[in-house]
């Protein structure tokens, strides 16, 4: 506790190997709160910093704390294809305002396997015009693959943007069964 008689917050985080690549997961006693792709060193260190800005306390590594050990169990088995819904706290301190509103709904209302448009998921969240900041929330999704912005696509059938990459995006798309798997 600090000085005051509160519990200091507290942030672990590991890196975890997937067929995409390392995750860096970061967890606080309120769940997970960032997932990051391609966590090669320079990638942690930068997001390092910022969670220690943002969360205002320096993060500890700390890959057997029980504090990330469901967010590492669940996903490996999305990963190998033996979850299809993550089942854990979530810390959504890292986003606000309309981000927030339109990640809990993807969060909640598309499910694996499924996919939704840009401009459908701003009409769920009561904002039909609204497709452009939609694509704004999903490059400022704290927690992807849990929070499953590569489920959103460009209205035209074509499969839009992604902040890990379009082969990232694409290697999810298959493993969830929406697009073919890649030939090479």
């Amino acid at each position: 506790m600090d000085s005051h008689g509160q519990y200091e917050q507290q942030v672990v985080w590991a890196v975890i190997g997937t067929d995409i690549g390392p995750l860096m997961l970061a967890a606080t006693r309120d769940g997970l709160v960032s997932v990051v792709f391609h966590a090669t060193e320079k990638v942690r260190e930068t997001t390092l910093d910022r969670l220690a800005s943002r969360l205002g306390t320096e993060p500890v590594e700390a890959p057997d704390s029980p504090l990330l050990a469901e967010a590492i169990r669940q996903m490996e088995e999305y990963f190998a294809g033996a979850r299809h819904d993550f089942e854990l706290p979530l810390d959504w301190s890292l986003i606000s305002g309309f981000n927030r509103q339109v990640l809990r709904e993807l969060a909640s209302g598309v499910p694996y396997g499924a996919v939704v448009g840009y401009g459908d998921l701003a009409g769920r969240v009561g904002q039909p015009g609204a497709a452009q900041a939609v694509g704004t929330a999903m490059g400022a999704n704290p927690l992807p693959v849990v929070v499953p912005c590569h489920r959103v696509v460009a209205s035209d059938g074509g499969i839009g943007g992604f902040g890990g990459g379009l082969e990232t995006k694409r290697k999810l798309l298959a493993l969830e069964g929406v697009l073919p798997e890649p030939l090479f």
